[in-house]
């Protein structure tokens, strides 16, 4: 398979030397990394945005070894998130590296580095995320200021003959009813190409509903909303009595990485 290139030519030259630096200092570390963000949707969709951060996915058991290499080249650095995320300053320009999401669910893992892409981004070597990573990660932003279900969709929408499904029903596993929701999405969107998602797939996710309709409700008062967004699901657990899932999961996802350390 051909390597996936991205035009880089919308970069202010400030911009652009920063990429160039952070890859070239990556690269030589030999630690292994991923490309995602912007730079993968675009080398996957063709849209291209003009932003200033450059997203880099590692495991986590390379996250501080990562940030390491970038201060040994007089970047300001932090680890802003024990959970899933540290960054590298230069000015306006910043890396986000990135080992997992901050609900402690999209985890990286060595099968990120399994399924990768080839990609090519300012004449250097940048392995991209996989597809079927970048939708799972995705998938659970819904928030006020920041909802990725276009770019899920745009990913379908171009990838979607090349997608491991199978690899995707499992990556969400028993959080399978944000998937569902974002495939009868797509068929809203683009009614002329709802065929991309195989026939199968959609079966599976509506068994799996009837099943579940079916079935006796949860005992346990929970609001998983906040796995979706920090801030706007604050009601029901401060004052309705909803017990919040992310404190179990977010630490469990700590104390795994800093045990591989």
């Amino acid at each position: 398979m051909q390597p996936y290139i991205l035009d880089e030519k919308y970069l202010t030259p400030e911009t652009r030397a920063f990429y160039q630096q952070v890859l070239i200092t990556l690269l030589d570390s030999k630690i292994p990394f991923l490309a995602g963000g912007a730079y993968a949707l675009g080398c996957y969709t063709g849209i291209v945005r003009d932003t200033k951060d450059f997203d880099v996915f590692v495991h986590p058991r390379d996250a501080m070894k990562i940030l390491e290499a970038l201060a040994h080249v007089d970047y300001k650095t932090e680890l802003t998130d024990e959970v899933w995320l540290g960054k590298a300053f230069e000015g306006d320009n910043l890396v986000d590296v990135v080992f997992g999401s901050a609900n402690g669910i999209a985890m990286v893992d060595d099968e990120w580095f399994t399924h990768a892409r080839d990609g090519r981004f300012l004449n250097l070597t940048a392995n991209l995320i996989p597809p079927e990573e970048m939708i799972w990660s995705k998938s659970f932003i819904m928030t006020r200021d920041r909802y990725d279900g276009a770019d899920i969709a745009h990913i379908i929408l171009k990838c979607a003959r090349c997608l491991d499904w199978e690899r995707i029903l499992r990556r969400f596993g028993p959080d399978w009813r944000i998937l569902y929701n974002y495939l009868i999405l797509f068929g809203y969107i683009y009614p002329s190409e709802r065929s991309l998602i195989p026939l199968w797939v959609l079966e599976e996710m509506k068994i799996r509903l009837e099943k579940e309709t079916e079935a006796s409700p949860h005992t346990e008062r929970v609001c998983r909303g906040t796995l979706l967004s920090t801030t706007q699901y604050t009601t029901d657990i401060e004052k309705w009595g909803y017990c919040d899932p992310r404190p179990a999961r977010r630490t469990a996802c700590s104390r795994a990485w800093k045990v591989e350390i």
